[in-house]
């Protein structure tokens, strides 16, 4: 019971502050790789603290009770994430209470909380925002279930307990049960889901719900003080959650038992800093990268890109490993 309860609030704190910092670490990179100097890697820290001593404007027209309940939405749905997805190595938190399809249904919530807010701000800007969150939102979802259900058919071949449980997943990790077709099909997965992990993440090519240059913001413009930083919060977690949700299906492994460390504090101190190591790599291809060489989609182009050639790609992915298991 207080696993359960103060559990929670532990992974939301440390999801947040990790988050933050792989923003930081983010915008550093970027910056560098775009030949300028950018902000401190602290830069994201600074602006929670900025924005938690403004005000809070709600706008004229605006419905009031909504707008206010869309950002705590939001930062739940993404906390609550945390709770079904391994970290640091370790078991998640509510791991037999959920698996990954639960997990396909728990990120819609904050996707969701952003068209709310968008709809109830009054803004044209924000309106059309949250119509762009939800054609992607439509897009992206079928190619994202295709590649867990892809992984978790592969894996149920061999293994007795539920294979969309993240614990069989880590027992039985799909690299070692394909052969150089399945090993090609699961690449072409992997590079799938990088590509629908910077849409759900609303990045560059995809942050069409935000373009600052067409919408001023587009979902958020009329949001500021605490209800802008629960969302900008909420942001932080679900990205270290999409990169959490990555190496849980593709890259299960541990470093401690390979360099022999037995000793339980040691072993998790390895196994967290590998992790991490893992998110950064995540990260740097899936956001950094494609951040800075890309610009921004048009709405169709990206409804196109996921809804149908990523899901088509995704089914090629998902053919290589039937044809792998029946070779």
């Amino acid at each position: 019971m207080v696993s359960i309860v103060v559990g929670p609030v532990i992974l939301a704190i440390m999801g947040a502050f990790f988050g933050l910092l792989y923003l930081g670490i983010d915008r550093k990179l970027v910056a560098h790789m775009q030949g300028r100097i950018g902000p401190p890697i602290i830069q994201p820290f600074r602006d929670v603290g900025k924005l938690l001593m403004k005000e809070s404007i709600i706008p004229d027209g605006a419905l009031s009770w909504l707008f206010k309940l869309a950002p705590i939405l939001c930062l739940m749905g993404s906390a609550v994430l945390l709770l079904y997805i391994p970290i640091f190595g370790q078991k998640a938190l509510l791991e037999d209470f959920g698996d990954a399809i639960v997990v396909l249904y728990l990120l819609i919530i904050p996707s969701l909380a952003l068209v709310v807010a968008g709809f109830s701000s009054s803004s044209p800007y924000a309106t059309v925002g949250a119509q762009r969150e939800m054609v992607i939102m439509m897009s992206y979802e079928f190619p994202l279930a295709m590649t867990i259900v892809a992984i978790a058919w592969r894996i149920g071949h061999v293994a007795e307990t539920n294979p969309f449980m993240f614990s069989t997943v880590a027992t039985y990790p799909i690299w070692s049960l394909v052969g150089p077709m399945g090993v090609a099909g699961t690449l072409i997965l992997l590079i799938v889901l990088l590509l629908v992990t910077t849409g759900e993440l609303s990045r560059i090519p995809f942050d069409l719900a935000e373009a600052e240059t067409e919408l001023a913001g587009g979902l958020l413009v009329e949001y500021s003080g605490r209800n802008l930083v629960l969302f900008y919060i909420a942001d932080a977690i679900k990205t270290f959650a999409m990169a959490s949700l990555i190496i849980a299906l593709f890259f299960p492994y541990s470093l401690s038992p390979v360099v022999g460390i037995e000793a339980l504090v040691p072993a998790f101190v390895v196994d967290a800093l590998f992790f991490l190591l893992k998110i950064l790599l995540v990260m740097f291809i899936c956001v950094m990268l494609i951040r800075a060489a890309m610009a921004r989609f048009k709405i169709d182009q990206v409804s196109k890109i996921y809804f149908i050639a990523m899901t088509l790609i995704s089914l090629v992915g998902l053919i290589l490993i039937w044809v792998d298991l029946v070779m």
